[in-house]
């Protein structure tokens, strides 16, 4: 019986803190703090002019290179 409501009681609280993740969320970072995230510092790509030439580089020596993003319509044109 006691084992029963232990059970019960557990899964009561589960139950609640689960349902309390989905409550009021709120962005940590302030849109005055923004300005430190959009340091050049923190891009995934520190050097997009290098990287875009060494792209070209490589697609020139291997045709089967490419998909990096580039211009184009899909219709084959850049």
């Amino acid at each position: 019986m006691i084992k029963g409501i232990a059970v019960k009681a557990v899964a009561a609280i589960a139950l609640v803190s689960g349902l309390s993740a989905c409550g009021n969320i709120e962005p940590w970072v302030k849109p005055y703090e923004r300005q430190q995230l959009a340091d050049p510092l923190m891009a995934a790509n520190p050097n997009p002019v290098s990287s875009q030439y060494m792209d070209h580089v490589f697609e020139a020596r291997e045709g089967a290179r490419g998909a990096l993003g580039g211009g184009g319509g899909g219709c084959g044109c850049n």
